[in-house]
């Protein structure tokens, strides 16, 4: 655990403490990507209604929109160790911005049918593949960033307790997760509001004014803080990332039988050989730690979901309508920025392991509201107590909603920690992009139990049996695995308590 005189108890809100000029531009990005979906109503809409488009186009493009986040371990490398015109940070938000207006105004124009001789479609399927490169670019910055904002050593050079940096970079970790959230929050309602008034273009147009923020982030961003490489770009890094992107890409669009299999199969193998290139300075000591940790982490994440079957249940039975699941992701997101707010700054004090055993177990409870109206509790409550299937939901929400941004916390506060000096954008896309795959892990694990326990359309029988194996298997997974590494990360080294880790972390 650490120590009290290295890690100071403060106030609930105390992340709000670290909010200053060095801090702003990481955040300001952040509120950007946060409000990236404020057209998303009215595109979905105008897709719908006037494109050429089918639905295996669609799925087509969604495969190429993902391939840019696939990629985010070069972009990352490249704004570590390519400087355009001199800057690693500056330019490649100006760049990322750039791409993200004129996007937009692709867009405008492509809806007001002033793209021609170039169809709609074609301008359609541009603008969106550079948003999304605009958004990746950008979020590679921010993301270096918040592990520059805080020093690691005394302006003698002396290390800086790793408590006191740990708790810093957390601070700094829950401001990024409540700007990205809040700007999701800012524009949840208002880009369905406006798009049943404005046409299409008009929302594309306020849309193209979104990155302004990020144009402040570039002036006020300190450039010097970014660490110079050791070295230029890892050829592994940037030609193995490549290849491996344009394999997926293969993948997506192919669809070869056990697809998601092969896909997570090839990306675990090049994240770890990736990671296994960028940690090769770390000691030795500190790299088991982290592994450990890791392994926590991914099992966590990995827990499955029920999948559609629950919600569609929740449609026909119990009569949530588009208005009230609009409402509960309202109420979640709210919720989720409270929590942060209150608890992110406090839980990066406490030793990983603990924090990730209590998830686990809030995660597995949460489901027990879902299982109990799965056998009429909400017919019980509305019968003896007033309220039924609608109230439980909302209270449902608003305790589980703040458990997915709580867990993120540590984990990114973990990777801020220990992202080496030059390489700190990569290191972060690299780690980003394993904790993607956790997700991808959970999928696989809740498809398979989806054929174990298969529900129709309208005939729910078999849901009880599926939401209460998914309940216990996302509980036992990560149980297992705390219990198996948990040691490991309070031996001498450990990411949470070593003051040899934190000086490591900063000589390199």
């Amino acid at each position: 655990m650490i120590e009290a005189t290295e890690a100071p108890r403060r106030g609930l809100l105390a992340p709000l403490g670290r909010l200053n000029r060095r801090t702003a531009p990481p955040l300001l990005i952040y509120l950007v990507a946060g409000a990236a979906g404020f057209p998303a109503i009215a595109e979905t809409f105008w897709v719908r209604n006037s494109l050429g488009l089918s639905p295996q186009d669609l799925l087509a493009l969604a495969a190429w929109l993902t391939v840019p986040w696939t990629l985010k371990m070069v972009i990352g490398h490249m704004v570590d160790t390519v400087p355009i015109l001199g800057s690693r940070r500056r330019a490649y938000v100006l760049l990322g911005a750039a791409l993200q207006v004129a996007a937009n105004l692709a867009l405008a124009a492509a809806a007001a049918g002033m793209t021609a001789p170039v169809p709609a479609e074609t301008a359609y399927v541009a603008a969106s593949l550079a948003a999304v490169i605009g958004l990746v670019v950008q979020d590679s910055v921010a993301d270096a960033m918040t592990t520059e904002v805080v020093d690691r050593t005394e302006p003698d050079g002396t290390p800086r307790p790793t408590g006191v940096v740990q708790a810093e970079l957390g601070d700094v970790q829950v401001l990024g997760r409540v700007a990205l959230m809040g700007g999701a929050f800012a524009v949840a309602g208002a880009g369905g509001w406006l798009a049943a008034i404005w046409p299409a273009q008009v929302i594309f147009l306020l849309a193209a004014l979104l990155p302004l923020p990020a144009l402040l982030a570039a002036f006020l961003l300190e450039e010097g803080r970014a660490a110079e490489p050791a070295d230029g770009p890892d050829p592994r890094v940037l030609w193995g990332g490549l290849a491996f992107g344009l394999a997926m890409t293969a993948i997506g669009l192919t669809r070869p039988p056990f697809a998601e299999e092969i896909g997570f199969l090839l990306t675990l193998a090049v994240l770890l050989a990736l990671l296994r290139v960028t940690v090769a300075a770390v000691p030795a000591e500190t790299r088991r730690a982290m592994a450990a940790a890791a392994l926590i982490i991914f099992a966590f994440r990995a827990a499955p979901l029920p999948g559609p079957a629950l919600q569609w249940w929740q449609i026909d039975v119990l009569g949530y309508g588009q208005g009230f699941f609009g409402t509960l992701g309202q109420l979640g997101t709210g919720l989720a920025i409270a929590g942060a707010l209150l608890l992110g700054g406090r839980i990066v004090r406490w030793p990983l392991g603990s924090v990730f055993i209590w998830l686990t177990v809030l995660n597995a409870a949460f489901m027990l509201p879902s299982i109990g109206m799965l056998f009429g509790l909400h017919e019980w409550t509305a019968a003896h107590l007033g309220f039924g299937a609608h109230a439980i939901g909302l209270v449902d929400t608003a305790f589980s909603a703040p458990l997915a941004q709580l867990a993120m916390i540590p984990m990114l506060t973990l990777i801020a920690l220990h992202a080496p000096e030059g390489r700190r954008a990569t290191w972060f896309a690299l780690m980003a992009s394993l904790m993607n795959l956790a997700l991808q892990a959970g999928a696989i694990v809740s498809r398979a139990l989806n054929a174990v326990f298969v529900v129709e359309r309208g005939d729910y029988a078999a849901l009880p049996a599926l939401v209460i194996a998914v309940t216990l298997v996302g509980l036992a997974g990560p149980l297992l695995v705390i219990a198996a590494f948990r040691q490991r990360l309070d031996r001498p080294g450990d990411v949470t308590t070593s003051s040899r880790a934190g000086a490591a972390s900063a000589g390199h």
